[in-house]
């Protein structure tokens, strides 16, 4: 990672989903702050950084299909030996979207067009050889969100009783119930009868080309869809012999790392300790940020970097357990593939 050719790329997304029922608070805080730290510890430039939020009109809204577009055109700039990063701070569900499969992972963009463990799954096969792509999702149920990536940090042993709201530190869970989702895509398609089974039947007559891969996989149940569909299938990056594939298959080293706010059956928390909603913050990015902040110059280590987030959130008392995911080559890499300053 010492040629200087090299770039480095961001995508940042924050949802608060202001003025509906499922708000947060600290979602937007969070990636503004992890901007900031990018440009002035990691060299990143603020035009390689693309921000994502739903609170200011001038930057563009974190929809699917606006993520989803955002980030495969990160994937599709990146040469050999890049620097690639997505942040996510909002709302993360389980959603039953095959009834074989169980319960899948995804994040809950501001239109709710949902992005699963599948979809990321396909964006890091589109990586380049030597590229890294790491992925922090301060989101609830994101163990996982890379499909098959291999876990290094995994669930915490305890089973402790966790509340959707905790008073003593003034948090509220970035769970987006079921029965909240099924909610809005009732009242969105006027279809009063849609059930958990449906689910992925409305969000394919919601958003159709612009749905999740995987939902358009199932609905369809094979992949002809495709065919003729050229220009819509290439904007989201999601070819067709990519999708025949079924993301199982990659032609070089994983390089994908993903940092999840916590394990797949927990939530994690937007945390507003102060009382103040400016303030409020995603304690997963917060204990991410903190430490980044502490650890001085040096380079900190993938598994270094979430172990500390782990003790730190357990110091703050939050129940939550932030896990690691990722080659063994890159599970003690150092983050975002820092180099010691050696030069003065």
């Amino acid at each position: 990672m010492g040629n200087k050719d090299n770039k480095k790329y961001a995508v940042l997304v924050g949802c608060n989903y202001p003025n509906t029922e499922n708000e947060l608070h600290g979602c937007v805080n969070d990636v503004m702050r992890m901007q900031h730290i990018l440009i002035r510890r990691f060299g990143f430039a603020k035009e390689n950084i693309n921000v994502l939020i739903d609170t200011d009109e001038s930057y563009r809204k974190p929809t699917g299909e606006n993520i989803c577009l955002a980030l495969v055109k990160m994937i599709r700039d990146a040469k050999p030996g890049d620097v690639l990063f997505f942040h996510y701070s909002g709302h993360g569900t389980l959603v039953p979207l095959h009834h074989s499969t169980g319960y899948d992972e995804c994040i809950v963009p501001c239109d709710f067009n949902l992005l699963t463990d599948e979809d990321f799954r396909l964006m890091v096969n589109m990586v380049p050889p030597g590229t890294t792509f790491t992925m922090v999702s301060d989101s609830c149920h994101s163990g996982g969100l890379i499909d098959k990536e291999k876990e290094q940090v995994g669930p915490h042993a305890a089973t402790a009783n966790r509340s959707f709201t905790n008073p003593e530190t003034l948090s509220k869970s970035k769970f987006l119930p079921l029965d909240s989702l099924l909610r809005v895509l009732r009242e969105t398609t006027g279809e009063a009868e849609i059930e958990a089974h449906k689910i992925k039947s409305a969000l394919f007559r919601l958003f159709g080309k612009k749905a999740s891969s995987k939902v358009q996989r199932l609905v369809t149940d094979d992949y002809s869809f495709l065919e003729g569909m050229e220009v819509s299938t290439k904007s989201c990056g999601l070819e067709h012999h990519e999708l025949q594939q079924g993301s199982k298959q990659r032609i070089h080293e994983d390089m994908g790392i993903l940092f999840s706010g916590c394990q797949t059956d927990e939530t994690s928390a937007d945390a507003c300790p102060t009382g103040d909603q400016n303030k409020a913050y995603g304690a997963f990015s917060n204990a991410i940020q903190t430490i980044l902040e502490q650890h001085g110059e040096a380079p900190i280590g993938n598994r270094e970097l979430v172990l500390g987030a782990r003790n730190l959130l357990s110091e703050e008392e939050y129940s939550q357990h932030p896990c690691l995911y990722c080659s063994d080559n890159n599970a003690n890499a150092a983050f975002l593939c820092e180099e010691s300053s050696t030069e003065d």
